[in-house]
């Protein structure tokens, strides 16, 4: 009766601890970046065929702005993107190390096939492989943080957040 109770209690206390969401340790941090770049995520011997011209890294930037930027801001740091860090994992800054780091074709994989668990879609039959490598050109030279504005959604938003207070001051 008592080992019963006992393996109750222990059942509880892991499912009820598996339920959490908290952010990972720097221990597995380290090892899921290990994975992703060594195992998990393909490409990593694809070259880009696309060339790294001005023409190029422009066309890429509209598409990354009209697919990526609801999620990643304009300039791959997440500029007003309200929820970007409350993500699990969080929205990561595409001008990081652990992003740059990434092969070209790993970069088109990741866009092609996104990755599980995290928020990251698979683009896959909704960009062309050349839109995507375009992108790929683009994450390569990102602007400087906030010279992109925020996204058109989140202004709106923001706009319509901050006349709904200023009516209400205007009521009181």
């Amino acid at each position: 009766m008592k080992t019963t109770r006992i393996k109750i209690v222990i059942s509880c206390a892991i499912i009820f601890s598996g339920c959490r969401v908290s952010k990972p340790g720097a221990i597995e941090s380290e090892m899921a970046k290990g994975v992703k770049h060594k195992i998990t995520v393909g490409g990593k011997n694809t070259p880009n065929p696309i060339p790294v011209t001005s023409e190029n890294i422009k066309d890429g930037q509209e598409h990354f702005g009209h697919h990526c930027g609801i999620c990643h801001g304009l300039d791959g740091e997440a500029t007003g993107v309200p929820f970007a860090q409350k993500m699990s994992p969080p929205i990561p800054s595409l001008s990081s190390s652990d992003v740059q780091e990434y092969k070209d074709g790993q970069l088109k994989w990741i866009i092609e096939n996104g990755i599980n668990p995290s928020g990251m879609p698979s683009w896959k039959g909704i960009l062309s492989d050349e839109e995507m490598w375009t992108v790929v050109n683009f994450i390569r030279h990102l602007p400087p943080k906030g010279s992109l504005g925020i996204p058109a959604v989140y202004k709106e938003e923001q706009e319509e957040h901050e006349h709904m207070h200023m009516h209400d001051k205007d009521s009181r």
